[in-house]
Order: structure tokens, then sequence, then C-alpha cells
């Protein structure tokens, strides 16, 4: 049964197989089996019948000799590019070597099943091809979505489909057009400077500066001087009048981030610039008038470090005007696939990548994880991951230990191999988990590369580059 290519859109999308070779016998046994397996079966005995029957119809799958009369499977692969489109081509050879597997790959194709195969090898390899597909159609289906990701499912740099989200969102939006003090609280790494920014720049002062400053990463001793300037001679190596950051930040937006290491003799004196809108440069005896509109940020429990004495109330009570607080990571899971999406676009430029996507697998144990460290900990295990990653997805394998891929019995990481280079460390895992799943197939390299989740070539390749011993 063939499928005209004017219908094939509106019809019902079931799975479309042909099969190119010139032998009858395997013709027949594979459309026996395909048939069987649930595929609609067309055939046909050489490349340019091949090629004949792909002008007019569309395949989900192909399944094509690589030596063929009239015209071969390589010549067939080059001469149809422009009709298969995404159809997904798996090839198959008695005579394959390493070489015409991998050009084979240059050329479109998605695999290479070397003759004499089992029948479940088939399967497996069409099974693994539709895997691809549902994977590859996600994630058309996420890019589409951070195209049309518009309102509440985004605010300055920050996406989330979560519904808590959202309305922080709507909230934050709301808020940016007042020149109230907001209070941002959550854990690290939840994003609080992203809200900040997005704040400033969604307000009336989005053209103005935007000052930010960590009050925990400057020296107490300096504070005082970086945040509100000094005089010169005010003390020694003062050659000079300097602006502090409220000054830098003047009709714009100061973003105090970390404001619960905030010494309490500061604290003291940022609440009078909070009160007052003005600032006194240390070593003068003149105020300034200062509009900064104030942002402030915390990891802390303020109301706790209240009751310890180590943040004044009056102070809290001034910064909380609008209190916005950043659910953790572990509560907004439906966050993640989105997040994984932006993160793998973000890294494929800076990294020089073209990962696709997570596999549906490694998703799973993302999903499952508890991400202590948030949004943060998060892009940092995707950039780890696609830096390990061999094939166009992120695997299980390519994540990092504590995940919780990597099973007990199969010891540190580190115990593999001396020295720090990433390199070597990932060659030291792969070749590890190739030798594993091996042994797990009893040899059988096909086998060994849908449980390893890469191409057989790319299996091929990696047991002549590591010297590894088939058992």
């Amino acid at each position: 049964m063939s499928v005209n290519r004017e219908n094939y859109m509106n019809s019902d999308h079931k799975r479309h197989l042909l099969i190119i070779d010139d032998e009858e016998n395997m013709r027949h046994m594979l459309s026996v089996l395909c048939e069987g397996a649930g595929y609609l079966v067309n055939v046909a005995a050489d490349g340019s019948e091949g090629l004949r029957m792909v002008e007019d119809n569309i395949y989900d799958f192909i399944l094509c000799d690589l030596k063929m009369p009239k015209m071969n499977g390589m010549e067939f692969l080059e001469k149809a590019k422009n009709f298969i489109g995404t159809t997904t081509v798996i090839m198959m050879s008695a005579y394959g070597t390493i070489d015409m597997a991998i050009e084979a790959m240059k050329l479109g194709a998605y695999d290479f099943i070397s003759k004499p195969f089992k029948t479940d090898e088939v399967l497996l390899a069409l099974k693994k091809a539709e895997e691809r597909e549902v994977l590859k159609r996600e994630n058309l289906r996420l890019k589409n979505q951070i195209l049309k990701i518009e309102g509440n499912y985004n605010f300055g740099n920050m996406v989330a489909k979560n519904k808590e989200m959202q309305n922080l969102f709507a909230l934050a939006t709301k808020v940016a057009q007042f020149n109230t003090t907001v209070l941002i609280t959550g854990e690290s790494g939840t994003g609080k400077e992203l809200v900040a920014r997005g704040i400033h720049y969604s307000g009336p002062r989005a053209k103005m500066p935007l000052v930010a400053v960590n009050c925990g990463g400057i020296p107490e001793n300096l504070l005082e001087s970086e945040l509100f300037g000094h005089a010169k001679g005010s003390f020694t190596g003062a050659d000079r009048n300097k602006k502090g950051l409220f000054e830098e930040a003047n009709n714009g937006t100061i973003f105090l981030d970390e404001i619960g290491e905030l010494p309490l003799a500061l604290q003291v004196k940022l609440l009078r610039v909070l009160q007052e809108n003005k600032i006194r440069p240390v070593g003068s005896n003149i105020e300034k008038e200062i509009d900064a509109r104030v942002i402030a940020a915390t990891a802390k429990n303020l109301e706790e470090e209240i009751h310890k004495g180590a943040f004044r109330e009056d102070l809290f009570y001034r910064l909380n005007v609008m209190p916005i607080k950043l659910p953790p990571l572990r509560e907004r899971m439906d966050d993640i696939p989105l997040l994984c999406q932006i993160f793998i676009e973000k890294f494929n430029k800076k990294l020089n990548c073209e990962i696709k996507g997570v596999a549906p697998a490694a998703m799973s144990f993302l999903m499952r994880h508890k991400w202590s460290g948030n949004i943060r900990e998060l892009e940092n295990v995707i950039e780890r991951s696609m830096v390990m990653a061999e094939e166009s997805v992120i695997i299980p394998g390519n994540l990092p230990q504590e995940l919780g891929f990597i099973g007990q019995d199969s010891g540190d990481l580190s115990e593999m191999f001396s020295g720090y280079s990433l390199k070597e460390a990932k060659k030291s895992w792969e070749k590890r988990y190739i030798i594993k799943a091996l042994k797990t197939t009893d040899g059988n390299r096909s086998k060994a590369a849908t449980l390893l989740e890469i191409s057989f070539p790319s299996l091929l390749n990696k047991i002549k580059e590591y010297d590894i011993t088939v058992p």
C-alpha cells in the first residue's frame, strides 16, 4: 500500500515502511516480519525503483540494502535526499565496513545493520528509530512552545509553564510599573537576579542604569565606600572623590543581592537611605539627594535572622514592601523539559554542538532529582552532559554521577584515570560502559549499541579507538 504525498498529511498517520533490496527472499522475509509488527510495507528491487517510489509517496522508515544492481544504496541516498526529507533510513549490507557505514551516515542514513542479522535486530533498529522520531517531535513541540511563549509564560529572561511561576510573572510585571521597594526571596539558584532585572527592564526606569551589588562579596571595611562613595582624603588611599553605587544608580535601580549578609552597622545607614532618599559619602559632611529604586534579594530567612539579632526588624519592613518568593525547582518540575531545551539551545551556540534534546530515559532521571542547586544546578548539568554526549541527544550515560545513573558497582569516576583532563575522563567512562554493554549482550555489538543508545557505526569506531576486545 502506497501513500500519496498530497493526501498524506490529511490522513491518519500510520507507520509506512519501504524495503529496498535486490534479493527476493530478503524482501519477502522483511515484509512478513515488519507487517507482523504493524508496519504498512512497500518493496522495491533496487535503488532506481526505490527512488521512483519515494518521489510519489511518503514513508516513515526505509530499510535499504547497500549493494544492488542498477543503483546501489549509496547512490539512492544521494539522489533521494530531496524527496525523503525527515524519513529515517536504515542501511543493510553483508559487505559493510566502518568507513562505508560512516559515509552512509554522512549522506543521511540513521543506522547500519550488518547481514546476516537476526530478526529481532531489525525490529530493535526500527523501534530505536521510532523512539528517535518521538523525541524529534517532542523537541520540535518544545521549540515551538518556546517561540510562542508570551504574556504569562515569560518575564525578562525567565520562562515557565508552571502555574505558580506564571502568577509570579504577572505580579512582577505589575510591580515593575511602580517605584516601590521589592524583596525577592528564594533558595540559591532560583533566579532572583533574573527577576530583579526583569522588574527593572519592564518598568519606566528601563533606559536608566541597573547597578547590581553582592553584599556578601565585598569586604566589610570597603562596603560602605562602595555603596555610598567617599570624599578625597577620607582614608588612606582615597586620593579623589568617588561615586558610590547608589549614586551610579541614580534615576535607575540598585539591586542589593544577598542583603542578609549586610553588616548591622551598614543596615542602619541603608535604612536611613530608604527613609530619606539621601546618601552621605564616607568622610563627607554633605548629603546628596538620590533617586534609586531598591530591589533586594536573599536566600536567607530574614525573619529568623531578626530573631537571632543579625538583621534589623525596621529595615526588614522597609525592604519587604512588595515581597516576591521564588519556588525551588523541585516544586516546579513541570518546567524542567522546557528549561532543558532552552539551555540546550544556549550551549549549542557556546560549545558549537548540535544536540537536539534529552532522551526520555535521561529526562526521567532529571525529573527525579531533588535539585538542591535549583535552576543553576540544572543548567550546569545540561552543559556537562552536552560535553559528554556523542549522539544528537543527551542519554542517561551523559548525566553526572550524582543524578544516580551510575550504579554503586561502577565505582568513582575519579578512580578510573589520573589527572583532571575532561577528555581523558570521558574516554575512561566510555570504554568502561562499552565493555559492560558488550559483556551484557555476550558480544553482540548491535544489541550493545542499542543498550548504549548510540549508532552501530559509532560503536564500531569506539571499539577500534579504545582497542576493546569483543568477548
